[in-house]
């Protein structure tokens, strides 16, 4: 029986007659989460259900696990939910629905259609994407870069760093610029929040790394925003005054919901939605 991750109960509401609904299903490493979604506002109309990833964290395994969070949501939402599409994230590479990598999860992913597997463990169509780029959605559609017309640069700082792009909210998908190489080195290794814990680097000394990096980034798309997500985002007014880029740059808002909320839209424009 998942378990109610009240991490996220903050950004529950109340359900109401006519709000589209979707759902949405974060894959990562260590958990496996999921919630309804308002699509209307992007917030959850249900507390976050959380269970363990799987160890080994095969696809057959992970896919139970995935049906039985889908049955516990679905089961809180009123009406008929027969074909209500899931949005997925995962931690990989995706392309037409197939995991091309294996972040964080069993290599055997690598080659597995995602959308067809989790669409036959669940009887529900699947919209499978990119976990950093589902949270760029989601700040596209309600938070940081909220209608940004032009190009929109989403950068996650945690263990490495994600990123995103959008082109007036349409994503591009799976690009990797964190491994972006600068000065014989990929960038991650050097700008992530990680390198800054690993080389033990002040904010100050830090915002330096980050500005060659977001200064070739800015050289390379010129980008109209950018947006700057992970945990270390809650600092930001530590670093982001530091740096010196003719770019605006903001902190992200959605923050632990993005992916869930990223992955439920996107699987609603894909496949449609439901009311609830």
């Amino acid at each position: 029986m998942p378990a109610v991750d009240t991490e996220a109960a903050g950004t529950s509401t109340g359900t109401t007659s006519g709000t589209r609904v979707g759902v949405g299903v974060d894959i990562g490493g260590s958990g496996i989460k999921g919630a309804p979604v308002d699509l209307s506002v992007g917030q959850f109309t249900a507390e976050r259900l959380r269970e363990p990833t799987p160890q080994p964290s095969t696809p057959d395994a992970v896919a139970q696990v995935v049906r039985s969070i889908t049955e516990s949501i679905l089961a809180g939402l009123p009406g008929d939910t027969a074909g209500l599409p899931l949005g997925v994230t995962f931690p990989a590479v995706i392309q037409h629905g197939v995991a091309r990598t294996a972040a964080n999860v069993d290599d055997a992913w690598i080659g597995t259609d995602v959308a067809s597997l989790l669409a036959s463990a669940t009887g529900h169509p699947v919209h499978v994407v990119n976990d950093a780029d589902a949270a760029g959605v989601a700040e596209a559609r309600f938070g940081a870069a909220k209608d940004v017309p032009g190009v929109v640069l989403v950068a996650t700082l945690g263990t490495g760093i994600g990123t995103v792009l959008l082109n007036d909210g349409v994503l591009v998908p799976n690009t990797e610029l964190g491994h972006l190489e600068l000065d014989g080195h990929d960038a991650e290794t050097r700008a992530s929040d990680a390198a800054r814990e690993r080389d033990d680097l002040s904010f100050k000394d830090w915002a330096k790394r980050l500005q060659r990096y977001f200064g070739a980034l800015e050289d390379l798309f010129w980008p109209d925003l950018i947006v700057i997500g992970g945990g270390v985002s809650k600092k930001h007014d530590k670093f982001l005054p530091l740096l010196d880029l003719r770019t605006p740059v903001v902190p992200a808002q959605l923050l632990n919901s993005a992916g869930i909320v990223g992955a439920a839209v996107l699987a609603a424009e894909r496949h449609g939605a439901t009311r609830a």
